[in-house]
């Protein structure tokens, strides 16, 4: 088993840890999730979200890590929106729509990672201390060669999903909201 493989494995443990963590369990939320991890990769769980899902971003994974930890991540509504407006785009031309492929340049990611200095200063700036941290991550995670593509170490389709609920449901709350009364 690759190095590659085996994170993914890894990951999906952790990622179906931390759906766990989410449930209103009370004071047994951590103990679960950290069972719920566990088990994950021994009866089968995370292989079988590793060949559904395919390898996870080590954003994805961080953030899971964080909600693992009872921290709370640093995906806000604004975040979330953010990364919405730009990963929509990048796959809909990365799945045809238009001439331009933009997953080809993160082989070969120098226009990438020029794009990448002027977020990362902002982060700094604004003092986006976990974000920060988890672009270099990212960032080290693909120099160390664990992924073939810069976008694969940024994020991923379970990613966007993510932040789909994550932007979306301020909204659907004002819905549900103004329909009870």
């Amino acid at each position: 088993m690759n190095a590659a493989a085996a994170y993914g494995l890894l990951a999906h443990g952790i990622l179906f840890g931390a759906l766990v963590a989410l449930l209103p369990l009370g004071d047994m939320r951590a103990r679960a999730a950290l069972a719920a991890t566990a088990m994950a990769m021994m009866v089968g769980i995370a292989p079988a979200m590793h060949g559904i899902f395919g390898t996870p971003s080590l954003t994805l994974l961080l953030l899971a890590t964080l909600q693992l930890a009872g921290q709370p991540a640093p995906l806000g509504e604004r975040a979330a929106r953010g990364l919405l407006a730009f990963a929509l785009p990048f796959y809909a031309m990365a799945l045809g729509l238009g001439a331009f492929d933009p997953y080809a340049p993160g082989y070969e990611p120098w226009a990438p990672l020029a794009l990448l200095a002027p977020v990362g200063f902002m982060l700094w700036w604004k003092r986006q201390d976990a974000w920060l941290l988890i672009l270099a991550l990212d960032l080290a995670a693909y120099a160390g060669g664990l992924f073939a593509n810069l976008w694969d170490a940024l994020f991923d389709p379970l990613l966007v999903l993510l932040a789909l609920v994550v932007a979306i449901r301020p909204w659907a709350a004002r819905v549900i909201a103004s329909r009870t009364r």
